[in-house]
């Protein structure tokens, strides 16, 4: 018999918390972000729950491969482009469209011999200064590649760094204003389509600023991770966990005063306790950094982690869930993240928080070794 960790995925979250998108920003398509493996949940998994969308967007062909695999027939976006120029054939002959943010991206489609010109999106570099070209070369790009025969029509993006601020507001013109009128500027009077904004934009900024979006990409929000926590949470925002990490308990400790739990030593009981042994370690992909009072559920109710993350195991406290009157001991459920089989909720948000990261990295961590169960649309 298996170890008792699993992730469950739950489809319908996905479906809901795109509609929640939708909602926000009901006059523009949008791109299902679905990079790094749809961020830990599986491509195959998520798409049933994402099949509403009105395109996707990734970062390699083998995953656009894997979604035209699936039945897709719309759009989907390379969002870093081709990083090759045997890429564009295969561009060609799975209809991609794809990002270009440098000129020897554009030296490479000037340089492609094709029968089936290209849709390309020519991204700004507004002030993150990873990828795009700065305003002051932007309509240079743009006119070397409208001039090409390979280039059937040209799309504009940009991406902002700053939409997620922790205490900002949409009355906060550096973080969302200025980099938005940057980019109106430098395509003024250019024709073609615009997609500019992530979760955090979208939810954030998306209606009030009156964008006039053609495409936004939904990212983080759709797996049920709020893009500007602790400012709001999941709930804040009616987005439901698209994961669950689960496990049980299978060992208990009888603690008394002075006993101590884990390498290290790093806790010492201050009074009689129990706690349970999980299933669940860093290489399952919870975080080690997770030290005591790291939030997890015990049979649904609400407790802690106990003492240092091992590899293949951990411990959390069991006096709470005693005292709300469950059993909680030796096969009870522990939720790391995400559902509890209890009805109650445990967000991602607040584990990466303790362990001083994102929900992003809690996703896309979780190991090959953790079995997946998909919770399928009705």
């Amino acid at each position: 018999m298996p170890r008792p960790i699993q992730a469950i995925i739950h489809q319908s979250a996905l479906r809901h918390n795109l509609a929640v998108m939708r909602r926000h920003v009901p006059d523009s398509r949008i791109m299902s972000v679905v990079k790094a493996n749809a961020y830990g949940h599986g491509i195959e998994n998520a798409y049933a729950g994402l099949r509403a969308s009105d395109g996707f967007a990734l970062l390699e062909v083998d995953e656009a491969q894997r979604v035209r695999a699936l039945g897709w027939r719309g759009p989907i976006l390379l969002l870093e482009g081709v990083f090759d120029a045997r890429d564009l054939e295969l561009c060609s002959r799975l209809g991609l469209w794809h990002t270009v943010h440098c000129d020897e991206q554009i030296d490479m489609l000037a340089a492609h011999k094709t029968h089936v010109p290209h849709r390309v999106f020519l991204k700004l570099n507004a002030g993150m200064n990873r990828l795009g070209f700065t305003p002051a070369r932007y309509r240079a790009a743009w006119s070397r590649l409208n001039a090409l025969p390979q280039v059937e029509e040209v799309s504009f993006m940009m991406h902002f760094s700053d939409a997620d601020r922790y205490g900002m507001d949409a009355s906060d013109t550096t973080a969302v204003a200025t980099p938005l009128a940057m980019f109106q500027q430098v395509t003024q009077d250019l024709p073609g389509e615009r997609c500019i904004c992530n979760s955090a934009a979208l939810l954030r900024f998306g209606q009030p600023q009156q964008m006039g979006l053609d495409w936004v990409r939904a990212g983080i929000a759709l797996y049920g991770s709020a893009p500007d926590y602790p400012h709001r949470t999941a709930t804040d925002w009616n987005l439901q966990p698209a994961m669950s990490l689960r496990s049980r308990i299978i060992a208990v400790q009888q603690l008394q005063p002075g006993d101590t739990v884990g390498y290290g030593s790093t806790f010492v009981a201050e009074r009689p306790m129990r706690l349970g042994v999980v299933a669940c370690g860093y290489a399952d992909g919870y975080p080690r950094i997770c030290g005591t009072g790291t939030p997890v559920l015990v049979d649904g109710v609400a407790s802690r982690t106990i003492g240092r993350v091992s590899m293949d195991m951990l411990a959390v406290d069991l006096e709470p869930a005693r005292a709300a009157g469950r059993a909680a001991g030796y096969g009870s459920e522990v939720v790391l993240w995400g559902r509890s089989s209890h009805g109650t909720s445990l967000s991602i948000d607040t584990v990466a928080a303790h362990a001083q990261t994102v929900g992003y990295e809690l996703m896309c961590a979780v190991a090959a070794r953790v079995p997946v169960l998909v919770e399928e649309l009705a």
